[in-house]
């Protein structure tokens, strides 16, 4: 029975190799591709594969958030495996969140990723059992913490990502070249998180952001009358 892969990656380089090293194996067939995410929404249901290779960073948005909305519009989804050239934990713990199979550094050797296609059409998982409990884990801590501020509560996990590059001084270029977003895209992000936090100024969430990493109390906590 032949197991078909859908390819995501925004380097035309990458999507090639990984065609080339999965279609010389008798089994293994890459049915489609695209380079960034609104390609890959459209053509994942069309082509339906087994397995969905899903690049983490990508220009229009991220391989998680796909995921995540064709296992959430397909009653038959692919199994997702997570590429990427960079151990992420944020990535990680969106990726498990998400309902990722597995999650694939591009480091690995072809003949892990080719074991790896056929691991997740068989149904099992490549994540770490350890680290599917860290991130229940997070989740659960993250529930009580996140009671005192719901703006922050309501942030994406991209936007998050993007508040703590904000408090570590990045301009939306930086950001931009950090997480492979355009200029544009990172400005949206930050106009969002804004107004999700309910503040008018970028130095305001940077501070904000900062009081929550070193523990100090919070926004809504030291809001008079709260």
């Amino acid at each position: 029975m032949t197991i078909t892969v859908f390819v995501l990656d925004d380097h035309e380089i990458v999507r090639l190799g990984l065609a080339q090293l999965l279609n010389a194996e008798g089994d293994l067939e890459v049915v489609g591709e695209a380079a960034t995410a609104a390609e890959a929404l459209v053509r994942i249901p069309a082509v339906r594969p087994d397995v969905a290779i899903l690049d983490v960073r990508l220009p229009d948005g991220d391989g998680v958030s796909v995921c995540r909305e064709v296992r959430a519009a397909m009653e038959r989804p692919p199994a997702c495996l997570m590429f990427t050239s960079h151990s992420d934990d944020e990535a990680l713990f969106g990726a498990i969140l998400a309902g990722a199979s597995g999650y694939l550094l591009k480091q690995v050797a072809g003949a892990d990723i080719v074991a790896a296609v056929r691991t997740v059409a068989a149904g099992a998982s490549l994540l770490d059992p350890n680290a599917t409990a860290m991130v229940l884990n997070r989740l659960r801590n993250g529930k009580e913490e996140e009671t005192d501020d719901p703006g922050y509560a309501a942030l994406s996990s991209q936007e998050r990502r993007i508040l703590e590059l904000i408090a570590d001084g990045l301009s939306n270029r930086q950001i931009g070249a950090e997480l492979y977003l355009a200029e544009k895209t990172v400005k949206n992000y930050v106009s969002s998180v804004l107004q999700k936090l309910g503040f008018s100024r970028r130095t305001e969430a940077a501070v904000y952001a900062i009081e929550r990493r070193d523990g100090l109390p919070s926004r809504a906590a030291r809001r008079p009358g709260a």
